[in-house]
């Protein structure tokens, strides 16, 4: 469409249309207006466009088969021919250079779904426009996308909308040129469009449209909990101020501790809930509406069970029009912060509003399997009946600075930023990369493109690996990636590892194991568009390393191709295995015997804050797991030295989630702390960060009572310090 006004506004003759590549357009005129077309092309572009390429070709004239009359025209969409750009719509092939037959051209980018525009949330809240409180208005700057999009190009045949006939007033928009819903793909109104509709756990329709809305608006007002059908799935919602509804949504979800996400009505009720600094205010607003990490306002009106014993929320603005309404609603209706003495429209609210699943599941995102698999935790379904082809989770980002104005970084990639591609630094072969176990995804890659697949989550079940697969078909048909190599983690035992022998069987390909820490290594160099060589520190809970043992404090130096372990943490024990993930005293027991071997006593007593909560006898059994090495072996993983930390100043003792001793361990760090612990930096086969002195001066802090918030800080202040010199030595 933007093409097509552009040629118009400059007096130009040809056509354009999508085709898998791209865009492809040919125009004719006066050279100044071609040289203008062109200019403007690559200038004016529209909120949503992503130029990554302009290739152009001189046409003699007529070769180009339509045109010549001096009208421009949009035709149907092509498909690919052979890796090259598509013959024009009269079979007179284009002439090409030998340099564009020899290289293919990129498949056609797929826009992430975006947050509705301003234009449309006003016409969403005008009382005279015919779209007012369609929960489904959308245009060419706003809407769903990606998760609609069956195959490539994005034309309404190929989407879940396909079903929806347009009334005239919508067709009209749509082949008008000067419309802002110009070949808008998803566009319909009330008369035409998807429709709302209540559902009872039994699966009846219990009301349709705008009276749908209204039951939910008064469910969620009685503190009830209801599923919600967003762009790349189903939520699950109740009232963040409801102790008792929020509970009740944990207890549904088999969600222990592990905090909800809240969806505010806008900026003005977020402020009300956290403490938002340059970037994370400029995240919050951003078309992408990811959950945003912030700092919560001490007096946050919300259940203390939404995120108890963290210092931070995760908000976001709504992502659909019907977001709006609901939140919109509930505000009128009295519910939610900001509501006294403030005009309807700036009115705040703020639902909880979670991923619509029980744990370690996928998001549902199919109708018919939302009353069968949430009807047991919400009383009521608010659905539609525009399908979701593709689910993506909400996406996750924090502000590393918060007072900088730089992007923050994602924590889970998914709506609003999936399925955009990353350039490459290298050309790839078709490939598959498959991922780990945990905060599961996957890539697609050629050329000097790759796709990062939307989150999928711990591939821990049945359901969660039916996602990946599906996943990996979608993105590969989308774009047109058939591989020839697959790579997977080098644990053999990871879901995503047997999948990836097994395809690699199966299809003849050659498959790749790839050290975890070298994977996130390559992974960062990468994304900055460079090759290496480089020095990284790798830190997390554990990854299967080249020597057999557990990897999770890496310090490694080389390039894309090839790592070099040049240090690591000093290692020690995991006493009993899986257990010492779920209870972080075992790991303080481990640290401890290392930290103390040459002391007389072959288990150091526990610490005050341990000893306590730790039955009789089971300390000193634990303390000889560590010290022989029985069912307990060994790691370097800087998350297992977090929990030993933790443990020790009475944080968390045991965890029914990895990672929340560690969480809570931040959490308690005093910010405005500059001292740091010693930590040394020894050399042996490699260079050593050893922890050793660090956890007896921690100890030592402890028994002189010093607060929490000041071991805590000093303790990252020497985990910082530490690797800084570290990896300026091994530069």
């Amino acid at each position: 469409p933007f093409v097509y006004r552009l040629a118009h506004e400059e007096g130009l003759g040809g056509w354009v249309r999508n085709d898998r590549g791209g865009v492809e357009l040919e125009v004719e005129g006066e050279a100044s207006a071609v040289e203008r077309f062109f200019e403007r092309l690559g200038g004016e572009a529209p909120v949503l466009a992503s130029i990554a390429e302009i290739r152009r070709e001189p046409l003699a004239g007529g070769e180009g088969g339509e045109g010549g009359d001096g009208e421009f025209r949009i035709l149907a969409s092509a498909g690919r021919t052979a890796g090259r750009v598509s013959p024009s719509p009269t079979e007179a092939p284009l002439p090409l250079s030998p340099a564009s037959i020899d290289a293919p051209l990129p498949p056609t980018a797929v826009s992430p779904d975006i947050g509705p525009c301003e234009a449309c949330l006003r016409e969403l809240f005008d009382a005279g426009d015919r779209r007012h409180r369609y929960p489904f208005i959308n245009c060419t700057d706003c809407g769903p996308r990606f998760t609609i999009l069956r195959r490539s190009p994005y034309d309404r045949g190929n989407t879940t909308m396909a079903k929806f006939r347009m009334c005239e007033a919508c067709r009209e928009e749509y082949e008008d040129p000067a419309s802002r819903r110009f070949h808008a793909q998803p566009n319909g109104c009330g008369e035409c469009g998807p429709q709302l509709r209540l559902i009872d756990p039994r699966g009846d329709v219990l009301a349709r449209g705008d009276e749908a809305l209204r039951g939910v608006v008064e469910a969620l007002a009685e503190e009830r909990i209801v599923a919600v059908k967003g762009v790349g799935g189903y939520h699950l919602a109740c009232r963040a101020d409801s102790e008792g509804a929020v509970g009740r949504l944990r207890e549904g979800k088999r969600r222990a501790e592990k905090p909800f996400a809240l969806m505010s009505r806008d900026l003005r009720g977020a402020l009300e809930l956290v403490k938002l600094r340059a970037a994370e205010g400029g995240a919050l607003c951003s078309r992408e509406r990811p959950i945003v990490i912030a700092r919560r306002r001490m007096n946050a009106p919300v259940a203390s069970s939404v995120a108890a014993g963290c210092r931070d929320l995760g908000v976001m603005l709504p992502s659909t029009p019907l977001h709006y309404l609901l939140l919109g609603d509930l505000a009128e209706a009295g519910h939610g912060p900001g509501t006294e003495g403030v005009p309807e429209r700036e009115r705040g609210a703020a639902l909880v509003m979670t991923s619509g699943n029980v744990s370690e599941e996928p998001m549902v995102h199919r109708d018919e399997e939302a009353v069968e698999r949430l009807g047991g935790i919400a009383e009521l379904v608010l659905g539609h009946d525009r399908g979701i082809e593709v689910r993506a989770d909400d996406s996750i980002v924090r502000a590393v600075d918060p007072a900088a104005s730089e992007r923050p970084l994602p924590i889970r990639r998914s709506r609003g930023y999936a399925p955009g591609a990353i350039e490459l630094p290298i050309v790839s072969p078709p490939l598959l990369a498959c991922g780990a176990q945990s905060a599961s995804t996957f890539c697609v890659a050629r050329g000097r493109r790759a796709w990062p697949g939307q989150h999928v989550g711990e591939l821990g079940n049945w359901e969660t690996l039916k996602a990946f697969r599906e996943g990996i078909e979608h993105f590969e048909e989308l774009f047109e990636v058939r591989p020839e190599m697959v790579a997977r983690d080098l644990h053999p035992d990871y879901l995503s590892s047997a999948y990836a022998v097994e395809r690699a069987e199966r299809e003849g390909l050659e498959c790749v194991a790839v050290q975890h820490h070298h994977a996130h290594f390559a992974a960062c160099l990468a994304e900055h568009g460079v090759t290496g060589p480089a020095v990284g520190a790798i830190y997390d809970g554990a990854g299967l390393g080249e020597d057999g043992t557990i990897w999770g404090g890496e310090l490694l130096a080389g390039d894309l191709g090839g790592v070099e372990r040049a240090g690591s943490l000093f290692p020690v024990r995991l006493p009993g295995g899986e257990a010492a993930v779920r209870e972080p005293w075992r790991m303080a027991c481990a640290w401890m015997v290392a930290a103390f071997t040459s002391t007389a006593a072959p288990t150091p007593p526990p610490p005050a804050a341990i000893a306590g909560g730790v039955e009789g006898g089971r300390w000193e059994q634990v303390g000889e797991l560590a010290r022989t090495g029985t069912a307990s072996p060994v790691t370097t993983s800087v998350g297992r030295l977090f929990d030993a930390v933790a443990a020790m100043c009475g944080i968390r003792l045991a965890v029914r989630e990895e990672g929340r001793a560690a969480m809570e361990l931040e959490d308690a760090a005093a910010l405005e702390e500059k001292d740091a612990y010693p930590l040394a930096i020894r050399e042996d086969e490699r260079l050593v960060l050893d922890a050793r002195e660090t956890i007896r001066a921690i100890l030592d802090d402890l028994d002189r009572g010093t607060p929490v918030g000041v071991v805590s800080g000093r303790f990252h202040n020497a985990l910082a310090d530490g690797t800084a010199r570290a990896l300026g030595e091994l530069a």
